[in-house]
């Protein structure tokens, strides 16, 4: 099952995506890359739907590490000058919440890495973070 789930997130963390700035366009990429030690890199697959033009909603799966339940967090951007806000929660618990700005930048064809700064009000730490996906 493990295995399952890892390949699964392995998939959906290929195939990434952003610029949520059109409406039914969906969004699939990668949770924080930075700040990690290439030994320490995980996948953490993000679903992404633009609901409205500048609105995108979306989902990820994380796990801190093999022996922590698997989380599934809710997160939003609202884009604007191609630059976007960032709202999310962590286990679906609205105590754990996150903001940020960012922007993306799309690299070919779809292909985008979304570097952001987020202010984590639990830990009360500020933290660059990068993301790369596809939107199609």
């Amino acid at each position: 099952m493990r295995k399952l789930i890892l390949s699964l997130a392995l998939g959906l963390g290929i195939v990434a995506g952003v610029n949520a700035q059109e409406k039914g366009a969906w969004y699939i990429g990668t949770g924080d890359i930075a700040n990690k030690a290439w030994t320490e890199w995980s996948v953490s697959p993000t679903v992404g739907y633009g609901v409205m033009d500048n609105l995108m909603i979306g989902t990820s799966i994380s796990q801190t590490d093999s022996t922590a339940d698997v989380a599934l967090d809710l997160h939003a951007r609202y884009f604007w000058r191609g630059y976007f806000a960032y709202v999310a929660t962590t286990g679906l618990n609205t105590d754990n919440i996150s903001y940020g700005v960012g922007k993306m930048f799309t690299i070919h064809k779809g292909v985008f890495v979304d570097p952001k700064v987020v202010y984590d009000a639990t830990a009360k730490t500020t933290n660059l973070q990068l993301g790369v996906g596809l939107k199609f």
